[in-house]
């Protein structure tokens, strides 16, 4: 199996650590009760931490995506090397570096994670786009 199709398997993994992060740090907050029932009241506003880990999933899950579109497409136009494996690799590490630190609400090395993370994807779509 392709290497970048394997980091697509860890994205997801990471996805679902996003989903539970914020999902428990939000039921924490407003109870069992909250988040069984169906949502429909208004709430306070979250807490620091729980609401960067809500900002932090929906970052990830606006970037997700693009991770997707490049690696898979990579595999499936033939262009996939260690480059783009590599530039893979990063992009996940950079991910995964980027939930603890936006949690702990670190900004400027939050903003340079993000950073390496778009550079990694961005070296990966380049054999898509211009061959």
């Amino acid at each position: 199996m392709a290497t970048e199709l394997t980091i697509l398997a860890w994205a997801g993994v990471l996805l679902l650590v996003h989903i539970f992060a914020a999902g428990n740090a939000k039921t924490k907050q407003y109870g069992v009760q909250w988040n069984v029932g169906p949502r429909d009241g208004e709430l306070p506003p979250l807490s620091p931490v729980a609401g960067r880990l809500v900002r932090a999933q929906a970052n990830y899950m606006e970037t997700l995506p693009l991770a997707i579109i490049a690696l898979a497409g990579v595999v499936i136009a033939g262009r996939a090397s260690e480059l783009t494996a590599l530039a893979g690799w990063v992009w996940l590490g950079a991910r995964v570096v980027y939930l603890p630190i936006y949690a702990m609400g670190i900004p400027v090395l939050r903003s340079v994670a993000f950073l390496v993370s778009l550079a990694a994807l961005l070296t990966v779509l380049w054999p898509l786009i211009f061959g």
